[in-house]
């Protein structure tokens, strides 16, 4: 399962075929100029009426826009595509048989500006527009805006968003319905026996706006930064305080309803595993919920679901505490990201059912069909977890997921795709069904091992740790997973085999070198007098460097720690080690280095023999870790400036993310290259600090939070 080999069976979203790179590859046009070529009359389905959809727009980017095109090319919809300047050439683009450009590339500029994405639909001879997850899919007037344009809105009614959307006024309302909840607390009342409290945004998810507060003292500065967050997020700074609950369980129902009275309740999903309030793995069923314990959870979310007249898909969310008491957390008026794995539990396409709601029609039966075996999810990131998951960039040179019967990749990146740094990092969602839990999460766990990703640093590590983890496995689930167990899960790769990857990268470069086709081949091992040939790598993105020493003879290289070399060619070796038998494959970008086994990947950099005396960099300089746009520097700071240890000094912005760059020691500021509004590059030169005995250059070191919600990947809560 790659990018570059495209699937339209509805039980599978992968990447498509890498068609022409070009405009020409799908029908475009410019909202920016367009002026409505349609007429926006009410033909009867943007009203209530019954209606067919032949075009459909999707007002949105990544995965989910490929994912709804996959559905439509199965029931004969055509598609229509927007686009920003950043994502002109993205996947969801070509893959669409019409785009229409947003100019520019922030998103408050084009997918966020739903009078855009309008006259782009109009503009297109679109006549339904869906909204997918994230970006406008729960601003209700922008689907009063689409229905007013005389198109199909493909999700709810504006008046059930409406009433979801603040969750203080859904909590109301969920009171009112009997629906369990936890009771707000009033943060200018609240004392030392109210903590430990979680603040929250009370327009959006996506863990933006939220904070975790164990200390009085810091109530006041914490509203203060959670409200200007969601401000920035959602235009809306309101945010409200709850109590926390320790060790909780993030527990959801999955319904779809229609217009004639009917609603389903599809099931329970975990979605506990979480970094930054943001979910990492799902999986439906939710594991250890008692019977009485998943219908009172059901009749909850059907309860929900009639109280706001809703229609389409939708999703409660509840907070198990440890007792295993449920509390409604609150209702998403869309598609979420973790779909998939209903999907496959229930074997239904829920974006056709999207659909078929949306042009009127009921739901196919009275009941949903029985749930059969169990689903996980996994998302694929371009972070680094071992580093305050820190986004990364830059272009993503091959995306590969095995294609065994049980997986899914949905997508919307492909081999040759550049990860740029205005959206989410989320490269794609792996998903395994089997009919165990157990058989499940091997698969997932397996099929991500043997992934070919070459690129940016990604989580595909972590995942796999995640998903073997003793307490996973024995569905010990709750939010504070990865509070518990991350540094077990991002610990550097054993030193034993990094070795041996950079012994096979060393071999697989000598054999480039050589003249003659064909694989070499090398008997036992030779006692040869030559001086070694020694090559050097660092082990990315740990930064530990390995030496692989080999002598050349007759009959070929001959390891200086022992090991038999069984073949060698450019991008293959075979090594005996150990009395086993192992195989690398090796692909070569410039000076890095890929190095793919059955049981692992490593990313090593070639050094070169002889370190050049002017690549040095002042002791104590703080470098930027990414890419991105400097929004503010520390008040007063300044050359000469004293600074303490972990002190924020410079606040970056990149990816939808809000970097907080700190002083790595003591000491004294003595230059400053950094202001608001300077685009920098990684490795750029920000700040120096001096101390008494000279900070090492490295990466700046950062603290991260999310900004807002802005795009596909992010609304993931």
């Amino acid at each position: 399962m790659t990018g570059t080999n495209q699937t339209t069976q509805t039980a599978r979203t992968t990447g498509a075929a890498r068609t022409a790179r070009t405009a020409g590859a799908a029908r475009t046009a410019d909202a920016a100029g367009a002026t409505g070529a349609t007429d926006a009359t009410d033909a009867g389905g943007a009203r209530g009426g019954p209606r067919t959809i032949s075009t459909l727009l999707v007002a949105n980017r990544g995965e989910i826009a490929c994912r709804i095109f996959r559905t439509c090319r199965a029931l004969g919809i055509a598609t229509v595509a927007v686009y920003s300047d950043a994502d002109a050439d993205a996947l969801h683009v070509r893959e669409a048989d019409t785009a229409v450009r947003l100019p520019g590339a922030a998103p408050s500029d084009t997918y966020l500006r739903g009078d855009l994405v309008v006259r782009a639909a109009l503009a297109a001879g679109a006549d339904a527009v869906h909204p997918g997850y994230g970006f406008l899919s729960e601003n209700a007037a922008f689907a009063r805006s689409v229905r007013d344009a005389g198109l199909v809105w493909v999700g709810p009614p504006a008046e059930a968003v409406e009433l979801m959307a603040s969750k203080t006024r859904a909590k109301e309302l969920m009171a009112a319905a009997g629906v369990p909840l936890l009771a707000p607390v009033d943060p200018e009342k609240a004392g030392a026996a109210d903590l430990p409290l979680l603040l929250k945004a009370a327009a959006g998810g996506g863990g933006r706006g939220m904070r975790i507060v164990r200390e009085l003292a810091d109530l006041s500065g914490e509203l203060t930064a959670a409200s200007a967050e969601a401000a920035a997020a959602f235009g809306d700074g309101e945010v409200f305080a709850e109590p926390y609950v320790e060790r909780g369980r993030h527990v959801e129902v999955q319904i779809m309803a229609d217009g004639h009275g009917a609603v389903w309740a599809l099931g329970t999903r975990d979605c506990s595993l979480q970094r930054r309030h943001q979910k990492v793995v799902e999986e439906a069923p939710a594991p250890g919920l008692g019977d009485a314990l998943r219908d009172r959870l059901h009749e909850a979310a059907v309860t929900a679901a009639r109280a706001v007249g809703y229609r389409g898909a939708g999703t409660v969310e509840f907070l198990l505490g440890a007792d295993g008491r449920p509390y409604f957390l609150e209702m998403n008026t869309r598609l979420q990201v973790e779909h998939p794995v209903t999907e496959a539990v229930f074997g239904l396409d829920l974006v056709a059912l999207q659909l078929r709601v949306a042009e009127g029609e009921p739901l196919p039966a009275p009941a949903p069909p029985e749930p059969r075996g169990h689903a996980v999810e996994a998302r694929l990131y371009a972070e680094d977890p071992a580093r305050d998951w820190q986004p990364q960039t830059g272009p993503l040179l091959t995306l590969e997921v095995p294609d065994e019967p049980g997986l899914r990749l949905d997508t919307g990146y492909t081999g040759g795709d550049t990860i740029g740094v205005h959206y989410d990092p989320m490269l794609a969602k792996v998903v395994a069904h089997a009919p165990t839990r157990n058989e499940a999460v091997r698969l997932l766990a397996r099929a991500l091992e043997r992934a070919r990703i070459h690129g940016p640093v990604t989580n595909r590590d972590l995942l796999v740790r995640s998903l073997r983890h003793p307490d996973f496995r024995a569905a010990r689930l709750d939010t504070g997973f990865y509070d518990r167990h991350l540094a077990a899960l991002t610990a550097p790769p054993d030193e034993a085999d990094l070795r041996l990857a950079a012994l096979a990268a060393a071999l697989a470069d000598a054999a480039a070198r050589q003249d003659g086709p064909g694989p070499t081949r090398f008997g036992a091992w030779r006692n040869i007098s030559s001086r070694p040939q020694v090559k050097r790598y660092r082990a990315e993105p740990g930064g530990t460097e390995h030496e692989a020493a080999y002598r050349t003879g007759r009959t070929g290289p001959v390891p200086e720690t022992g090991e038999r070399v069984v073949a060698v060619r450019p991008g293959h070796v075979t090594l005996e080690a150990d009395s086993l038998t192992r195989h690398f494959h090796l692909t070569v970008h410039r000076d890095t280095v890929y190095v793919d086994t059955a049981t692992g990947s490593y990313t090593l950099t070639a050094l070169p023999r002889f370190t050049d005396p002017t690549d040095r960099t002042e002791p104590g300089s703080l470098l930027a870790p990414m890419p991105g746009t400097v929004v503010r520097v520390a008040e007063g700071l300044g050359a000469g400036t004293s600074v303490e240890a972990g002190q924020p000094l410079i606040w970056l912005e990149a990816m939808k993310m809000e970097h907080r760059i700190l002083a790595p020691a003591s000491g004294t500021l003595i230059a400053l290259h950094a202001a608001p509004g300077l685009q920098v590059e990684v490795g750029a030169l920000l700040a120096v600090v001096t101390e008494p005995t000279d900070a090492a250059t490295a990466p700046a070191a950062a603290e991260t939070t999310d900004l807002e919600s802005a795009d596909p990947a992010e609304e993931n809560a």
